[in-house]
This record gives C-alpha cells, structure tokens and sequence, in this order.
C-alpha cells in the first residue's frame, strides 16, 4: 500500500506532521481525522520515500508491541467487547506511532468488510505469518481470544529463544574481537618501534623475530586487508546460502561444528516443538502444521527432514516413527514424547514440555558458553602473546651474550 505525507492540527493547536500507509487517500484522510487531527496537507508519498517508510515504520515497531497487542486483545475479547472497539482503545494506547497507525489501518480495513486475519496479512512486515494463520483459525472455529494467547505466549517464547541465542554468542564475539584487536595493535603499534630498534643494533634476527617483524609490516601497509576479507566471506556464504545445494552443506556445517552445534540444534529443536505445539493446539491438521513450520526453519537440513516426515505421515506412519528415521537430528527424547503424546491423546502437552525443555537448555549453554570458551581463549592469548614476547627477547638474549663475549 502507498504512504501519504500530512501535516496536521493536534488538539492542542500544534502543527505535527507524520506519514500514514493506506490503500487511497481517501481512507487515510479519514484515518487521519479519526485519530483527533486536523488534517492541513495530505498528498501521496513517491515510490522511494514510501519503501523507506514502510521499512522505517517496520523497524520502528518491536516484537514487545505486537506480544501486549495479542494480550490486551485477548483480555478483551475474552470479556466480550467488540473487535473493533478493542482495536481502537488498543490503539489509542499505544506508546509506538508507527504501531498505532498499524492499528487504526487494520481497523479501517476490517470496517470495509473485511477478515481480522485478512486484515492482519496486508502487515507481514509487522506480524509473522504464525499469527495470521492462527487468528485465521480463531475466526473459523470461534475461538479468537484463545488463539491470541497462544499467539501471545508463542512470540513471548520465540523472544525468549532470540534473548538465549544472544546470550550464547555474546562472550564468544566480545573474545574474539577483543584477541583480534590485541594482536592488531601489538603488530600495527608495538612490533614497528621493535623492529626499528633492532635494526639500529646490526645484529642477526632469530627466524621467529623476522617473520613477528614480517607479519607487523604486512598489517601495517595491509590493514585492510583484515576488514576486506571478513566482509568478502560473509558476502559469499550470504550468495551461497540463497542456493538450496550450497545452503544445505553449509547448514550441515553449522550443525557438526562443535560449539556452534550446541546452539543451533537446541534453537532448532526448540523451534521444531514450539511451532508444532501452537499449531496443533490450535486445530490445524498435521501436515498443514509441518507445511507451517518448514517455512519457519532458517536450516536445510530441517526443512528436508520435516519434508520427509510429513510424506512419512501422510503414506500412513505415525509421527514418532517419521521422525525417528532422522535420529542424527531429532534425539531419543523428542522420539519418545510425541510417542507418549500420540498414545496418550496430549500430544500438545508433550510438544509443550519439549519446548520449554530445549529452551532451558539453550539457556544453560548461553551460560555456560563463557566456561567452556574461556581455556580456549585463553590458550590462544597465551600462545600469541608467548610468541610474540619470545620473538622480541631471542634478539635482545643474542645483544647480552655477543656483549659479555
């Protein structure tokens, strides 16, 4: 939908100007004078300005918002008001303009006839496709306010998996940028007035000494050398990983590399449960609800593996027995509770204490992350900062010795 530029008349006399998105200026005129404004200029943003409001906007508005927006209209919905009028007192509360705009556009859409979930689905930027899908449900089964508490407590979980993920590789990257940026200033700052004292001396250079003074020239003259080729690598794998073949063997990469592992297993396992329990939860059929969660997986290597599983289940096999066929992915323990949870008729309950289980797991490898990285990191300094002293001791040894000669 294109953006519309105003300037505008508050009720407090001040002039205020803002961006709106509505399918016509008729609509977002009358948005616009709904919200208390008095409307001086309205015209069409153009095709660029509109696109970096749209991402503006997008960027502006947190995942916090939309979880207080699922809750509080759940309450209300819970307690019978009207969808509409919920919508609008949500609205009128909310701190985020960009997401109060949102708002009074889903309500102005639903106005003219359409669904809540359609109305939803015009602001993909804004909400996931789990929570259109799930009010969608809601709408055809009736149960609204159930699918927004689930909706709510399903992104309260996805935010807590992000926080986790986080956590985990927060004390790896402050490692590893703090050694880098040790070891750049030792070669670009320190070892250069070395050299040049040592070669002010006229003696022969240990081999350790000449390649510390060769590795300090290169960075010194080739700094950017160091920024090229990280940005180089990362705009590779960010070409390869658009290619199913190439993304698919990198995405095994990450799952056997032996610290990444850890983390992406747990998130994808804890994903895998989530997504699942929320949808069944919610009356979606089975292989809707792979089809569903397949798109949520950022990993290849789970999405040929639900692949598989759902046309496992639809040839006839339980849900256990697909998934077990993919034991090097999915451990004993999630084989074993969708087995109980099929057998028992609480399917939901087991998926649910699969969730909550890969997430505290998560959340103890964020913690300890720091103790299992921290005897590498410090062999690694140790190693670099022994080489580096012995290099510019051996010469300084070889002037003592030659002088006491």
């Amino acid at each position: 939908m294109p953006y519309f530029s105003y300037k505008a008349i508050n009720e407090q006399g001040v002039m205020v100007r803002g961006s709106i998105e509505h399918s016509d200026i008729d609509h977002a005129y009358d948005n616009i004078s709904d919200s208390g404004l008095h409307i001086v200029k309205l015209q069409k943003s153009d095709s660029l300005t509109g696109l970096y409001l749209k991402k503006a906007s997008s960027w502006s508005i947190k995942p916090k918002d939309v979880i207080e927006f699922a809750k509080n209209l759940s309450v209300m919905q819970r307690a019978g008001l009207p969808l509409l009028q919920s919508i609008i007192d949500i609205a009128e509360s909310a701190e985020n303009r960009h997401f109060r705009e949102k708002l009074l556009n889903i309500r102005r859409t639903i106005e003219l006839g359409s669904g809540f979930s359609e109305a939803l689905a015009r602001h993909k930027d804004v909400f996931p496709d789990i929570f259109i899908n799930l009010i969608a449900v809601g709408e055809e089964t009736g149960r609204i306010s159930e699918s927004l508490s689930d909706v709510a407590l399903h992104l309260q979980r996805m935010e807590d998996l992000k926080s986790a993920i986080i956590r985990a590789l927060m004390y790896p990257a402050f490692a590893l940028i703090g050694t880098t940026g040790a070891l750049m200033f030792w070669l670009i700052y320190v070892l250069p007035k070395m050299s040049e004292l040592f070669k002010t001396m006229a003696i022969d250079l240990p081999p350790m000494t000449q390649a510390l003074i060769a590795a300090s020239d290169f960075t010194s003259s080739k700094w950017y050398v160091f920024i090229l080729v990280p940005v180089i690598v990362c705009i590779v794998l960010k070409l390869l990983s658009k290619y199913e073949s190439t993304k698919y063997y990198l995405d095994m990469a990450k799952l056997r590399l032996p610290i990444v592992k850890l983390i992406m297993s747990n998130k994808l396992l804890a994903l895998f449960s989530e997504q699942l329990r929320i949808l069944i939860s919610a009356g979606v059929t089975i292989d809707r609800s792979l089809d569903i969660t397949l798109t949520t997986m950022d990993n290849a290597v789970f999405r040929k593996a639900i692949a598989n599983i759902k046309e496992d289940i639809l040839l006839g096999s339980n849900i256990s027995d697909a998934i077990k066929k993919h034991d090097t992915l999915f451990p004993n323990l999630v084989v074993r509770m969708i087995s109980i949870g099929e057998s028992t008729g609480n399917l939901t309950e087991q998926l649910n204490f699969l969730s909550e289980y890969f997430l505290k797991k998560l959340d103890d490898v964020s913690e300890k992350m720091g103790k299992m990285i921290e005897p590498i990191i410090i062999i690694v300094i140790g190693g670099m900062f022994v080489v580096i002293i012995l290099g510019l001791l051996a010469p300084i040894y070889n002037l003592v010795s030659r002088m006491g000669s």
